[in-house]
């Protein structure tokens, strides 16, 4: 795998970012902070993602819509949809897809849930099969019934 520069890495970033109001700003040499107006913003005082040597760190994602920051109404499937294309959205501002993810954590209000979550979850990753853990958890942010987080390794630009 050929490896990039995190400088070269931010070059390529903020180039097609002029043209947008998506942001990528350094935190310090190693580390930079991931926004897009494509998924929901962040809803307190962390990031939507972290760059730092080579990986991507997203924060836990819910089904909100980035556009009205409202949940997704539906059930654990309409939920899954859109926390997977939250995902989606601040792994490519990041310069990753879905395609590089390592690492991911589900978060289910209801272990119930778990088939109907995994069969969305599985059509989103096709063949690639990240490592993952699931968990029940007692209460999510405004009650909605699933979060994830994710881990990548960047792409090769």
């Amino acid at each position: 795998m050929k490896r990039t520069s995190i400088a070269a890495i931010v070059t390529a970033a903020i180039v097609p970012l002029a043209a947008t109001s998506c942001t990528l700003r350094q935190v310090t040499p190693n580390m930079q902070t991931v926004h897009t107006d494509n998924a929901p913003a962040a809803i307190g005082p962390y990031s939507q993602a972290i760059v730092a040597n080579g990986f991507v760190f997203t924060a836990g994602q819910v089904p909100f819509d980035p556009v009205s920051m409202q949940i997704v109404e539906g059930d654990i499937a309409a939920q899954t949809e859109q926390v997977m294309r939250n995902l989606q959205a601040i792994l490519q501002q990041a310069g990753a897809d879905l395609s590089t993810v390592v690492k991911t954590t589900v978060f289910l209000r209801d272990m119930n849930d778990f088939a109907a979550m995994n069969e969305v979850y599985a059509r989103h990753f096709g063949d690639h099969k990240p490592a993952r853990s699931t968990v029940q958890v007692a209460r999510l942010p405004r009650d909605v019934s699933v979060e994830i987080e994710c881990v990548a390794v960047l792409l090769d630009r």
